[in-house]
């Protein structure tokens, strides 16, 4: 093989002892890497199983904290179902127990009706029932809706009819009040039904 005279200055000049100890540098070499690569490999493994054991105890954790979680929500979920159908039940029953003097105050109205004469007697005796009722109501939080000269206005009241205002400025408005509306707090509970002027 001919080699070009630049490549023959820069080749090494190789003796066979030269050959021979490279050789046995890279056999010596290579049996000193593979013995620390095995005991590293040793090593990783014993770390990768430490730390697959630590996550799998947390895994285990946070499982075990989850499901306690879910079961304390279910149970606050049907705790609170339970006590809001309570409330609604007492509360019903509480709003029927102070209407009971109510009923009987008219069984009394009644009863006195059927045995006297006097209609004034009977008329003041059911204006007090009336009155009773009515402040029973403003305590529950039901009052009656203003109609009559109030504007016209569809969130409060219901037009039944109307008719031409007796004055042009009564345009409009409410002229009559044909059932009265009530609001719960602030919420209308039942629309006022009127005559309208036009």
């Amino acid at each position: 093989m001919n080699m070009s005279n630049e490549n023959r200055e820069t080749a090494p000049d190789w003796k066979d002892g030269d050959v021979t100890k490279l050789q046995d540098e890279a056999a010596n070499t290579s049996g000193d890497v593979e013995r620390p690569d095995n005991v590293a490999d040793e090593e990783n493994e014993v770390e990768i199983a430490g730390k697959t054991e630590d996550l799998e105890m947390k895994c285990k954790e946070w499982n075990d904290s989850y499901l306690r979680l879910m079961a304390e929500f279910d149970n606050y979920r049907k705790r609170t179902l339970r006590e809001k159908a309570d409330l609604i039940k007492s509360g019903g029953e509480t709003a029927l127990t102070n209407l009971l003097p109510v009923i009987d105050d008219f069984e009394r109205a009644l009863n006195n009706i059927r045995q006297t004469s006097d209609l004034t007697a009977v008329v003041q005796g059911i204006e007090l029932i009336y009155g009773k009722f009515t402040s029973y109501l403003s305590q529950q939080g039901v009052k009656p809706i203003e109609a009559t000269g109030m504007p016209f206005d569809t969130e409060h009241f219901e037009a039944i009819a109307t008719i031409p205002a007796p004055e042009e400025n009564r345009k409009g408005t409410v002229l009559e009040c044909i059932q009265t509306g009530y609001v719960l707090y602030d919420k209308v509970i039942r629309h006022a039904k009127v005559v309208v002027g036009e």
